[in-house]
């Protein structure tokens, strides 16, 4: 195979046809461009904002909100259970992954991914306890102490 030489120069001036048909002629290829200009404040680009979809929650079908995610809810649930029944974040962790339930990525749960949810349980912790299923489950719950 050959060996390929490459080299970079800065333009300081406009590059005219002469130019480029002078390297050319001395047996370079041009392989790239980069342009660049000033801008004017009014013309920036505005930046995209990109946020990760808050877990137990899901895109959905039709891709105009969030909707939610039933496993992932589950999953919150039975943190928010295990929590509540005074278990410390590293029994929470090993406690999921023995009843067979992995992050959002795929991997198991470590104490610091558990720590890492308790905003997310703060958030949906009034959903949760206002609803029917909690209230059996807090009847179990009672009935365990």
């Amino acid at each position: 195979m050959a060996k390929v030489e490459r080299i970079r120069e800065v333009v300081t001036g406009s590059v005219d046809l002469e130019y480029v048909r002078q390297k050319t002629e001395a047996g370079w290829k041009l392989v790239a461009m980069e342009w660049r200009r000033e801008i004017t404040g009014d013309e920036t680009e505005q930046p995209i904002i990109v946020e990760d979809i808050p877990y137990g929650l899901r895109v959905a079908s039709d891709c105009s909100r969030l909707e939610e995610d039933p496993q992932e809810r589950g999953v919150l649930v039975q943190m928010m259970e295990l929590i509540v029944q005074d278990y410390s974040i590293t029994l929470v962790a090993s406690e999921l992954n023995k009843r067979g339930l992995h992050t959002r990525n795929g991997s198991l749960w470590t104490p610091v991914s558990v720590f890492n949810m308790l905003p997310r349980l703060i958030e949906v912790g009034p959903h949760i306890f206002s609803s029917d299923d909690w209230e059996q489950r807090r009847e179990r719950l009672l009935k365990m102490v």
